[in-house]
């Protein structure tokens, strides 16, 4: 197990936030019992491919939360970086669990809960066959129902329809510009938001 420790003064420079404990990352490997629903035989990558961190984040509460997120092992340390700099900029995240904590591992629950999670072996919405990068650890979705997907069929998470105003300020809302956005784009990352034919506010993925 890899463990991370460190005052924030140590990633990229910045100096940890006042009165919040040092963020923190640990890693482990996981097997296809930890997985869950998240993963099944003909999945593109399987569990020794992916690695799960365990990390500090700042909740909605502007209190430090313990969260999970699984991804591939190639984007272990970027998530590990990018994680330390929203907690250094009290970026708020309602909710970090991984998908399998939701019966049979459905996006649409988790993305109604707010959930922000990375690894699950699924399709892109609307889609019907492609496969997401989350199917590949290598996606990652922040606080989904203030920052919904969006294209001509509709909104998911389906109670997410309020925040297509993306002229409202809700904290934890992506927008373009901001330094939440920018601690993804800055090291190579993809936003949704970005996207023309359809946007996913909540989505970052490195291909």
């Amino acid at each position: 197990m890899h463990l991370l420790l460190v005052p924030l003064v140590l990633l990229s420079g910045l100096t940890a936030p006042d009165s919040l404990p040092a963020y923190s990352a640990t890693t482990k490997t996981v097997t296809a019992a930890d997985l869950g629903a998240t993963w099944h035989s003909g999945c593109p990558v399987g569990p020794a491919q992916l690695r799960m961190i365990s990390l500090t984040y700042y909740g909605m509460d502007q209190k430090a939360h313990a969260g999970q997120l699984v991804v591939n092992t190639d984007r272990v340390d970027q998530t590990i970086k990018i994680f330390g700099e929203l907690y250094r900029m009290r970026y708020p995240i309602a909710k970090m669990v991984t998908p399998d904590h939701y019966p049979n591992a459905d996006d649409e629950l988790s993305m109604e809960d707010n959930n922000t999670s990375a690894y699950d072996c699924r399709d892109i919405p609307t889609s019907g066959a492609l496969l997401s990068y989350h199917a590949y650890g290598r996606a990652i979705d922040i606080n989904t129902l203030i920052n919904p997907y969006h294209d001509s069929q509709g909104v998911q998470p389906k109670n997410g329809g309020p925040y297509l105003d993306r002229t409202r300020k809700d904290p934890g809302m992506l927008h373009d510009g901001d330094k939440a956005v920018r601690a993804f784009t800055g090291n190579g990352w993809t936003w949704g938001g970005d996207w023309h034919t359809l946007k996913d506010y909540q989505h970052f993925e490195l291909a």
